[in-house]
């Protein structure tokens, strides 16, 4: 009885080293480590060894170890099949080897070492091989049937661990690829400005939404939102196969839907199983349009420059992957006035738990407004709220710029005169006329034409006036203001043929007229305004 309580006693203690909750709070390679450690002092075996198999090169790959001291090579790979490893892994059940000096085909981490028996069990995951798990004793050892169930409980302990490192792998692995495919920064491109959003609806940082902006050869501006079906590194890796294909395809095709459905067919013969849905706008070098095609996903919106929000009126054909691969996909051409504000997203910023789409489409309608585009996503952002979403969101805001505004007018001369001095006001012209980079001959026509100008305002406008000089953006403008009684403006400006001098003057708007770009006159009973552009 007391060697039955004492057996029972050591399976117990055996069994609480291996299960014990402590070890979950490790990270992966300490657990492994952990893990090893107990296995040796559970079972009094001089070493441990843990080989994580690789599928695609199939081999099993030394990950961790303990007894082997500085010789254990990390990283070794021995084939499936051969060795001592290799051979559990091939037949996937425990191998006893009570001496090694007996068999010819043991692996590099066994031959040619102190150790003389070895026990070793496959370790599985999802009901696939993950790799072997193998202990050694430097002395003759008959490994018992309970050493081998207490090896398969360590190697399933072990398979937990080696699961989270895969997924840990692959969380960086994806967040590797979504940092090279979603660019923080958009680039600059003319005639639009834009901002651009991510958000991960998932633990693993990444998934298949994205956004992507190209400028094509022709000057075109090529536009993409688009999700793939599903989360993590597989879906991103198909979402960045798509997305270097339809930047492909949009180098050939000049139209929208064309390039959508060499698309599906490429995800019909290469991406089988998988879906995806995506919006492809293009927008011609004047930005003033957008043609787009949709193919299963949520509508844009265009914000007018007056605030109004509506989704695009284009038809939605099918997702791409769905079915056979879909003809006659379609393009919509819709205005893109200035001012205005396209904005494309993904379903994770519309849908809510026990919602209806609806409702998010119209808070996002309440939403935008026709800023800049990096204030509208931060918006939405916020409306995604604190609760972290269940799928991902990309979104995209683009604002066709309008034309650029006039430069502000600056007044370089603002002074009165009288008989005295027009020739000081006319050096001053002359002075301005330099430094804005008049060419010479173009300068003597404004002086010649600002000085009859002034001169008539001596003769016919009370012997006084006033003169300014301004500068518009890359014009040089003068206006001569008198408080004449004024005269009919319209006969003097339409006459093609130079006038017959005569005491009622004329001559001098004339010749300003024939040497200044651009001759605008107001007249009436409280006096003149003349307004002369130089030629540019």
């Amino acid at each position: 009885m007391i060697d039955a309580a004492t057996d029972s006693d050591e399976r117990l203690r055996r069994l609480e080293a291996v299960t014990d909750a402590a070890l979950s709070r490790l990270d992966v390679d300490d657990l492994l480590a952990e893990l090893l450690d107990r296995v040796r002092d559970l079972l009094g075996v001089d070493t441990a060894v843990i080989l994580l198999l690789d599928a695609h090169a199939r081999q099993l790959v030394a990950t961790a170890a303990m007894g082997l001291g500085d010789d254990f090579q990390e990283g070794l790979r021995l084939p499936i099949g051969r060795g001592f490893a290799g051979r559990i892994a091939r037949d996937r059940r425990p191998m006893v080897i009570d001496d090694v000096t007996l068999d010819g085909d043991t692996s590099p981490l066994v031959r040619g070492r102190e150790v003389r028996s070895v026990l070793g069990v496959p370790i599985f995951g999802g009901g696939e091989l993950a790799g072997v798990l193998h202990v050694g004793s430097n002395a003759p050892r008959a490994f018992t049937s309970e050493d081998v169930r207490l090896l398969e409980m360590v190697a399933d302990r072990a398979s937990v661990a080696t699961h989270s490192r895969a997924g840990n792998i692959d969380r960086t692995t994806a967040l590797a690829l979504q940092r090279s495919l979603l660019p923080t920064a958009l680039a600059e491109v003319a005639g639009v400005e834009m901002a651009a959003r991510y958000l991960p609806g998932h633990d693993s940082g990444v998934g298949g939404d994205w956004y992507d902006v190209f400028t094509l050869p022709s000057g075109w501006l090529g536009v993409v939102v688009g999700d793939v079906s599903g989360h993590g590194l597989q879906s991103a890796v198909v979402m960045g196969r798509l997305r270097s294909a339809l930047r492909a395809y949009a180098l050939v095709c000049a139209d929208p839907a064309d390039a959508l459905q060499h698309l599906d067919a490429k995800v019909h013969h290469f991406e089988t199983g998988n879906l995806a849905t995506v919006v492809y706008a293009m927008i011609p070098p004047e930005r003033d349009r957008i043609h787009l095609s949709v193919a299963g996903h949520p509508l844009p919106v265009l914000v007018s420059s007056a605030g109004n929000a509506e989704l695009l009126p284009a038809p939605t054909d099918v997702p791409l992957g769905m079915g056979r691969p879909a003809t006659g996909r379609r393009t919509t051409v819709v205005d893109f006035p200035p001012g205005a504000l396209l904005v494309c997203y993904t379903d994770g910023l519309i849908e809510r738990r026990s919602e209806s789409i609806d409702v998010g489409l119209e808070r996002l309608r309440a939403t935008v407004w026709p800023g800049e585009p990096d204030e509208v996503c931060t918006a939405l952002m916020l409306t995604v709220g604190e609760e972290r979403p269940s799928d991902d969101t990309a979104l995209l805001a683009i604002r066709r710029l309008g034309p650029p505004a006039p430069p502000e007018p600056v007044v370089l001369v603002d002074t009165g005169f009288d008989r005295a001095g027009v020739a000081a006001l006319r050096r001053r012209v002359a002075d301005e006329s330099a430094r804005h980079g008049m060419a010479e001959e173009t300068a003597d026509d404004f002086i010649a034409a600002v000085n009859e100008v002034m001169t008539n305002a001596i003769r016919h406008g009370g012997g006084a006036g006033r003169l300014r000089v301004i500068s518009a953006g890359d014009d040089l403008v003068c206006e001569v203001r008198d408080r004449g009684t004024g005269f009919p403006a319209a006969d003097y400006l339409t006459r093609q043929e130079r006038p017959t001098p005569s005491p009622t003057g004329g001559m001098g708007l004339w010749i300003a007229q024939q040497t200044s770009h651009d001759l605008h006159i107001e007249s009436g009973p409280a006096g003149t305004l003349v307004r002369i552009r130089a030629a540019r």
